[in-house]
């Protein structure tokens, strides 16, 4: 197991937004939360990745626990988070925001060297390294983000909604580059309203309503039951 969420509770604005609330993550595999808006799928991420303080719970990652660590040694340890917002740097070109997600590995002499991965999964950001972050266009913004979290290296990617505002056409591209990242050994856990494609590409889903784990199983019992359309997820 690379990841142990146990009992988590959070608080957002003063308010709950997760309860108790637990998941696995094995190395190798990508594992979904699913859930309508506001059943905080964000705020379980912000959690895992320090953003968030938990009221009570744990997070343990590759048997070290983490939940106590500030956001920066989080990442350090392995885990890269890209929110929904993508948070890029938009006055900067795209090859600085790449090069400031290596910022961890600054005095390695191979500090570039994820960039071959990247632009083979990404090929259109090569052609765009001295462009500004805030010319692109949505789809190659969350391309850039992705990237951006490769750069550190993980072993945990955590993805929040990243076919979000992207065209149709390049959704594909980005759910075909998930399953690329999966192939190079990173584990991945991604928060996608988009539940078949999401669904298609995972191991294992959780299924979370109003903070809480209803439902989770295996990615394809989870997208043969009708209730998590039909109740939890509101469609």
């Amino acid at each position: 197991m690379l990841l142990n969420v146990t009992n988590l509770t959070t608080a957002y604005r003063g308010l709950i937004a997760i309860a108790d609330v637990s998941l696995e993550v094995d190395a190798g595999e990508i594992v979904t939360v699913a859930g309508a808006n506001g059943a905080g799928k964000s705020t379980l991420l912000k959690s895992i990745a320090g953003m968030e303080k938990p009221r009570s719970g744990s997070v343990s990652f590759a048997g070290e626990m983490i939940d106590a660590l500030p956001a920066h040694l989080i990442t350090a340890r392995g885990i890269a988070y890209v929110p929904e917002n993508k948070r890029l740097f938009p006055r900067l070109s795209v090859a600085d925001n790449l090069r400031l997600g290596s910022y961890l590995h600054r005095r390695d002499p191979d500090r570039d060297s994820p960039l071959s991965m990247i632009f083979t999964l990404f090929p259109r950001l090569q052609e765009r390294l001295t462009q500004r972050a805030s010319t692109l266009s949505g789809g190659e913004q969350q391309m850039l983000a992705i990237s951006r979290a490769l750069m550190t290296r993980p072993r945990l990617l955590m993805l929040d909604e990243p076919s979000q505002g992207i065209m149709p056409i390049l959704v594909d591209e980005i759910f075909a580059a998930i399953r690329a990242i999966r192939a190079t050994g990173v584990t991945i856990l991604l928060v996608e309203q988009r539940l078949t494609e999401s669904l298609e590409i995972s191991d294992r889903a959780y299924v979370l309503r109003t903070g809480r784990v209803i439902m989770s199983g295996s990615a394809s019992e989870i997208a043969a039951n009708p209730d998590v359309r039909r109740v939890y997820l509101g469609i």
